[in-house]
């Protein structure tokens, strides 16, 4: 899922949560007007993006690698079609 679907999906229902964080960093984040609770959220969204992303290269890596085996053995499918 893209980070926009997943922001998307994040306005439609919340749900009260606890967390920790340094006096200092919450400190200056409400003198400059940052609102925590979502800048939390937009953490946690682009590291579940970041998560899936690496999930699903650990998964496909053995598809990957031999797929670029056969070109690196083969060539490009469509190569004679190409015009650069």
């Amino acid at each position: 899922m893209s980070y926009t679907y997943l922001m998307r999906m994040a306005h439609t229902n919340k749900r009260p949560t606890n967390v920790s964080i340094r006096c200092d960093v919450i400190d200056e984040a409400r003198a400059l007007g940052i609102n925590v609770s979502q800048a939390c959220e937009n953490g946690v969204v682009a590291e579940i993006s970041i998560k899936r992303r690496e999930k699903w290269l650990e998964e496909n890596m053995a598809a990957i690698i031999s797929n670029n085996e056969w070109i690196d053995k083969h060539g490009l499918p469509l190569a004679k079609y190409r015009l650069f």
